[in-house]
């Protein structure tokens, strides 16, 4: 008993707080949520995916020093000890002129940057979907925790009648021992209801970081409107396009393609230009026992050419023809996979859409029911348990219609995922339909 006051008494003291809103919600996973962190720091790295390959074009720059003591003991002709010292430094500047695979590798970094931003862009999508989700999932918790509780209640009014209409002998036993079942069953839903609400509170948490707030709940009433274009043929084929995922492997096939190109780039000469000057300084020889130093500098072509490397360049070429095929069929599966997401949700949007038109005219047959029962009640045509089972339809109405309204939301989410158009902007638009 002690717990359910806590519960009553933390239940009253949280509509006294302010409500947030999905916004605020989503405005601290931004911030907090590890996997969308995650996310972040992995694209910055991909990023510099453009410099890496870009840099096989440029100049490359090298400074080179050695110091080396010489020791030589001469036997013939004669016997003669040799002790210097060599000094030298020189830099070099080599600047590639022919290296297919140089440029290629910088087509590759072109494309693995583009590749970080879409896994971003599909991250940030994600963190939307994982937040509405959890608003909602929370939501729907607590309707179910209220409809219980209002059924527990009705139950135990229902056994209190019992019992004493048991006393006065109006009822018999079996009414008292059915009442003490349902009141039972009751109770044991309301404990279950309850530690879902809390399941879904630490899920919200893991996505803030944070306590989760008292949330805003939907305006009476809400509509929602069917999806526009109303084919689910046009979605489909915008999600072949537009999905993420889709977007994801195009770009890795043609990474793969370019791994190709490659790999048999291998088998080409390479030209290079290059530079270099230097010094060097050496306290005698085996010639002289005199100081002597050299400054020179040089400049050329420097050419190579692949001829046998054991096939290692033929099995990679393997290799990568194979894992570009790879890239191919996993592009296609991605396409099918994102059509069929389409379908689905929009599927998902068109049904939940009729159901909560559905559950709008139950409520309102639930809700003239429950007047009937309450004036035949008063006329004496209807008993209590009459009343209170028609209480009982009302609410677990209003909380089926409320979770079709969370289903359909969802749904229209997940379509936008789908296609790839799902922003901030659907973000707001769904927080209009909260109460303010």
């Amino acid at each position: 008993m002690k717990r359910l006051a806590l519960s009553v008494w933390v239940a009253c003291s949280a509509t006294l707080a302010q409500a947030t809103d999905l916004l605020g919600i989503y405005n601290d996973a931004r911030v907090n949520d590890t996997k969308f962190a995650s996310a972040r720091l992995q694209r910055e790295a991909t990023l510099e995916k453009l410099p890496q390959g870009r840099a096989g074009l440029l100049p490359a720059l090298t400074l080179n020093a050695s110091s080396t003591y010489n020791n030589l003991d001469a036997a013939l002709p004669t016997e003669r000890q040799y002790r210097y010292n060599a000094n030298s430094y020189s830099l070099q500047l080599t600047q590639p002129l022919f290296r297919p695979q140089n440029w290629i590798a910088w087509e590759q970094g072109q494309l693995s940057a583009q590749l970080g931003e879409v896994q971003y862009t599909a991250a940030a999508m994600d963190l939307i979907v994982r937040v509405t989700q959890a608003y909602f999932d929370l939501l729907n918790a607590q309707d179910v925790l209220n409809t219980v509780t209002q059924l527990r209640t009705a139950a135990n009014e229902q056994l209190e009648l019992s019992k004493k209409s048991f006393e006065v002998g109006t009822v018999t036993v079996t009414d008292v021992n059915d009442a003490q079942s349902r009141f039972d069953i009751a109770a044991a839903q309301e404990i279950a209801a309850q530690n879902d609400v809390n399941v879904k509170r630490e899920a919200l948490r893991v996505l803030t970081g944070k306590e989760p707030p008292v949330l805003s709940g939907l305006r009476t009433g809400v509509n929602l409107p069917l999806p526009q274009p109303a084919d689910v043929g046009e979605w489909a084929r915008a999600a072949e396009d537009g999905n993420t995922d889709v977007m994801a492997q195009q770009l890795n096939a043609e990474i793969a393609s370019r791994e190709v190109q490659r790999a048999r780039a291998a088998h080409l000469p390479t030209v290079d230009l290059v530079g270099t000057v230097g010094r060097s300084h050496v306290f005698g020889s085996t010639s002289s026992q005199s100081e002597s130093e050299y400054r020179n500098w040089q400049v050329g072509v420097q050419a190579s050419l692949p001829i046998f490397q054991g096939g290692s360049t033929q099995s990679k070429v393997r290799e990568a023809s194979a894992l570009a095929e790879k890239a191919r069929s996993d592009l296609e599966t991605s396409k099918r996979t994102a059509a069929q997401t389409a379908r689905q949700t929009f599927l998902g949007v068109t049904s939940g859409v009729a159901q909560v038109r559905g559950y709008e005219a139950a409520v309102k047959s639930s809700t003239s029911a429950l007047e009937s029962n309450k004036l035949g009640y008063q006329v004496g045509v209807k008993i209590n348990k009459d009343v209170l089972d028609a209480q009982t339809q009302l609410a677990t109405t209003r909380q089926q219609l409320a979770k079709a309204r969370y289903d359909t939301i969802m749904a229209q989410v997940k379509l936008r995922q789908a296609v790839g158009t799902l922003s901030l902007k659907d973000l707001e638009e769904i927080n209009a339909l909260l109460e303010k």
